[in-house]
């Protein structure tokens, strides 16, 4: 039944099957909040992760003790308040980081800018401490700033590795085939859309014209479908009235994000994910494309493919505010004290 509700995904599904067994230490940090008790379940429940450590400033043994009663192979260790985060971090293979406080109704993804990015450059800083190794898979808003947080906090520790950084952008891919899916008919779990770009408004580029399979669309419904995609995180954030933002869509999505990193790492070839990384595939220093993963982590960037005079158009419309998002982390972490 679990199986089911979750096929949407082939690879998630693949993942919480019992066919394969690896073992993997992965943490999560932010694991007591909206999107990080959901993601630990779906953890939890997958035979590619050996040790589940979950971090956060407050209720981790009871999210802990409560996944540690699920019948699978996964020990899982909870850790509570900075005196712990670096035991929770050691030997860890994998770092998920959903921390941080979410968006409420009228808040852009910039509001959040303060108080997450202190909470990603103490997080990286302890990353690169006790795992400098590990894959690195920030869901922490703004993505489009956190991402050269971390980058910047761990160049300072001398460990930064580019192909091992990721900002996670699975959502903005799960909501396009979703709704894609939804206006053709179609079986989602056979719709991939790439998107490109960022992970805020207008920064998200879905590239329908590379969508499979193929579909159409006339150019005003194209372009609704399209704004729709951009702020579907507002979408949930007003239907929530108050309550919160994205939170069981994202686990998801984050879930679905840190099986393929795994798989890739397991040896298993053609994993392609889109990921908000390191890039020289346009003007900015950081962008989204579709990523072939590897044991080491980007084994290629896949580019942004042949676009359409619409899709080179939102690229262009979104240089302006990805720079200035990127400016904005980089010079966060040279100011801080």
């Amino acid at each position: 039944m679990f199986a089911r509700a979750v096929r949407p995904t082939v690879s998630l599904a693949r993942s919480l099957s019992t066919s394969t067994q690896n073992n993997a230490k992965v943490a999560v940090l932010g694991a007591s909040g909206g999107i990080g008790q959901p993601l630990s379940l779906l953890l939890k429940n997958s035979p590619l992760v050996s040790h589940l450590s979950l971090f956060d400033i407050a209720h981790t043994p009871g999210v802990a003790a409560d996944l540690s009663h699920i019948e699978t192979r996964a020990n899982v260790t909870g850790h509570m308040g900075p005196d712990q985060l670096d035991a929770a971090l050691q030997g860890c293979d994998v770092v998920v980081i959903p921390a941080g406080v979410p968006r409420k109704p009228g808040m852009t993804r910039d509001d959040l800018f303060h108080t997450n990015a202190t909470i990603v450059a103490t997080l990286a800083d302890a990353c690169a401490r006790n795992c400098p190794e590990a894959m690195i898979c920030i869901i922490a808003n703004p993505v489009n700033s956190t991402i050269p947080i971390a980058s910047e906090v761990m160049k300072k520790h001398g460990v930064y590795n580019p192909n091992r950084m990721f900002g996670v952008t699975t959502l903005d891919i799960v909501r396009a085939n979703a709704f894609v899916a939804e206006l053709k008919g179609l079986d989602p779990a056979r719709v991939n859309v790439p998107v490109i770009g960022g992970h805020a408004g207008k920064t998200i580029i879905p590239l329908i014209s590379q969508c499979t399979p193929k579909v159409e669309f006339p150019a005003d419904q194209l372009a609704a479908l399209t704004a729709r995609i951009q702020e579907a995180g507002t979408e949930v954030v007003k239907a929530k009235a108050g309550a919160g933002s994205a939170t069981l869509s994202m686990a998801y999505a984050g879930a679905r994000f840190t099986f393929s990193v795994l798989d890739a790492m397991n040896g298993k070839e053609g994993v392609v994910e889109c990921g908000y990384v390191r890039s020289e595939e346009t003007e900015c220093k950081y962008f989204s494309t579709p990523l072939l993963l590897g044991k080491s982590g980007i084994e290629k960037n896949l580019g942004l493919g042949k676009l359409t005079a619409f899709e080179e158009k939102l690229v262009a419309e979104a240089m302006t505010e990805l720079k200035a998002s990127i400016k904005k982390g980089e010079d966060f972490v040279a100011n801080m004290k």
